[in-house]
C-alpha cells in the first residue's frame, strides 16, 4: 500500500534538505514532489520552460533552480491561481496539471488539492498545504510504501518542518477557513510580513 507522506516548511533551504535526505535514502525521484512560492522571485530560473505541457505529461519541468541537482534539477515554473508562481517538480504537480486537463497550470490549484486527497491525504490538511504554499511556505510530499513511511516521515521532521495543527491554528485565528483559489496571491510584502510574523 502507497501512502503519501508530507511537510510544509517555511524554509525552501529546509525542504532542499530534506528532498536531498530522501533521495541519499533511497527514495525514487518519481515519488517525490516539491512545490515552492516565488511570488517574491527568491528562486533564480536558468532557462524559461514550458511548465504545463511538461507537467501536464509528466516529464520534468525543463528549467533548473539554483543549480540544484536529482529532482530539484527538474523544477520548473508555473502559477497557481490563489497563489501565483510556484517552482515545482514532481508527481504532485503532474497529476495536478493532468487535472487541469492540458490548461495551462494556471488552472491547477484545484487539481493540486484534488491530487492530494486522491492520494489519501486528508482534504482539511490539503487545504492547509496549498494555504501554506500560499502565504511563502514550500511542500514536500512523498508516495511511500508501508515499509518507508516511518523512514520518510523521520526524514521529513528533521528538517526544521512546520507544525500542521499549530500552524493551521494559527491560520484560523486570522479568520482563515479553508484554501479559496479566487483569492489574490499574496504579494511579496505580504509574504516577507508573514515570514516576519511566523519567526
Amino acid at each position: 500500500m502507497t501512502t503519501t507522506v508530507s511537510a510544509l516548511y517555511d524554509d525552501y533551504g529546509a525542504a532542499k534538505s530534506a528532498v536531498d535526505a530522501l533521495e541519499a535514502a533511497g527514495i525514487s525521484r518519481s515519488d517525490i514532489s516539491i512545490v515552492a512560492n516565488n511570488v517574491d522571485n527568491r528562486y533564480v530560473v536558468d532557462r524559461p520552460s514550458n511548465a504545463a505541457a511538461d507537467a501536464g505529461t509528466g516529464a520534468g519541468l525543463g528549467v533548473v533552480v539554483g543549480g540544484a541537482g536529482g529532482l530539484l534539477a527538474g523544477l520548473g515554473m508555473l502559477a497557481i491561481p490563489g497563489v501565483g508562481p510556484v517552482v515545482a517538480a514532481g508527481w504532485l504537480i503532474a497529476t495536478a496539471a493532468g487535472a487541469a486537463a492540458g490548461a495551462v497550470v494556471g488552472g491547477a490549484a484545484g487539481g493540486i488539492i484534488g491530487s492530494m486527497t486522491e492520494a489519501g491525504v486528508d482534504e482539511r490538511d490539503a487545504h492547509f498545504y496549498a494555504e501554506g504554499v500560499r502565504r511563502g511556505g514550500t511542500l514536500v510530499a512523498v508516495r511511500a510504501n508501508d515499509a518507508q513511511v516511518a523512514s520518510v516521515r523521520s526524514i521529513l521532521e528533521r528538517y526544521e518542518h512546520v507544525d500542521p495543527r499549530t500552524r493551521a491554528a494559527l491560520y484560523q485565528q486570522s479568520g482563515w477557513r479553508s484554501f479559496d483559489e479566487t483569492r489574490d496571491p499574496y504579494t511579496a510584502e505580504e509574504i516577507a510580513a508573514e515570514r516576519e510574523r511566523l519567526r
